[in-house]
């Protein structure tokens, strides 16, 4: 749009141009993104009913995740591409789809949600104002932070190095950068359900997310030496990372309402601070790994076809890492769930 207002394409305007559509959208996802996680604490005080909801959100994630493949297999079924114009009236046609379907169900979830009330008052701290400040003197608050930045940082840094991992380093079929995703996604759908069916405590979340990181490690030290001989064990590796994936989200998810307890004035806050933190480090961490993309073989052995490119770097060796420092985070929390509270309705209907 800037390029025809202007009526010049230069890669500058189009570099503006995209990063300022690419900002209004994230500040409306941030917006999303911290009512939507608000809302879990505020439904429920039950600590065990607050994780099957943190689990249903990430299913759920999942399957738009894996509906958004579907779509794109409509289109590209559909439309033949012979052009690079058709291309990119594929890529427009599988936008305009997606925001379609996501508008709708934005619509379903506003008419059709409705928040139960508690059978037992909160002896006032839903109604008294809770300065910011108040967090900054707890400590959990900075360990739950710690946890959730790593756990971002373990899930989108793999996300975006991927399909780029797949293809370049381990030179398989262009298939398989869809499939290996769409095997993460269902393995950690998967996950997300069983997980529902747990009755946690503070011991239980902090196990369930150290066998993750520790999953997530192995996986690390498997992707960082796979050569590309052997890349078919990249479908058993893809199946652990979303088992990974999804006991990490959950329960780094659900950590979070440990934290905000009964203190529900204040979770907008904690969710808020710690999706902007989460999004500062992954761009940090982003930009830090493409700066050295150029030299993109940092050490070849011939002999055994493994190479450290910064894709395999970005892919294996970060997440281990960060997997590893909130495995360490995580042991040293002490967490108290809230105690049972009744729902005047059920909580899933």
């Amino acid at each position: 749009m800037p390029c025809k207002i202007f009526g010049t394409s230069s890669s500058t305007l189009r570099t503006v141009g995209y990063s300022m559509f690419a900002a209004i959208f994230n500040v409306g996802w941030a917006a999303t993104q911290v009512s939507h996680m608000s809302m879990l604490n505020c439904i429920t005080l039950n600590s065990t009913s607050r994780v099957v909801l943190a689990s249903c959100r990430n299913a759920f994630n999942m399957v738009a995740n894996l509906s958004l493949y579907a779509v794109a297999f409509i289109v590209f079924g559909v439309t033949i591409a012979s052009t690079h114009a058709d291309i990119e009236n594929q890529y427009r046609w599988i936008a305009y789809l997606s925001i379609f379907i996501g508008c709708c169900f934005v619509g379903i979830f506003h008419l059709g949600t409705k928040e139960p009330r508690l059978k037992v008052s909160l002896q006032g701290n839903n109604r008294s104002r809770i300065s910011w400040t108040y967090w900054f003197k707890r400590v959990l608050y900075y360990q739950v932070a710690l946890v959730y930045v790593l756990t971002r940082l373990v899930v989108n840094v793999s996300q975006a190095y991927l399909a780029f991992y797949v293809i370049d380093d381990l030179r398989m079929a262009q298939s398989a950068k869809a499939l290996v995703p769409a095997i993460i996604y269902i393995s950690s759908f998967l996950v997300s359900i069983i997980l529902q069916e747990i009755s946690w405590t503070g011991q239980c979340l902090k196990a369930c997310y150290s066998a993750g990181a520790i999953v997530w490690i192995f996986c690390g030290a498997g992707i960082l030496f796979l050569p590309g001989s052997m890349s078919a064990l990249m479908y058993i590796i893809s199946v652990s990372i979303g088992i990974a994936n999804a006991l990490m989200m959950v329960t780094g998810v659900s950590m979070q309402s440990v934290l905000i307890d009964r203190d529900l004035n204040g979770c907008a806050f904690v969710c808020g601070s710690l999706s902007f933190m989460d999004k500062i480090s992954c761009g940090l961490a982003l930009f830090v790994l493409q700066s050295y993309q150029s030299t993109r073989v940092i050490q070849e052995n011939h002999s055994n076809d493994v190479y450290f490119s910064v894709t395999r770097f970005g892919l294996g060796f970060v997440p281990a890492f960060c997997s590893l420092i909130s495995v360490i985070v995580t042991y040293t929390m002490k967490l108290q769930p809230a105690p049972f509270k009744p729902l005047m309705e059920p909580l899933l209907v």
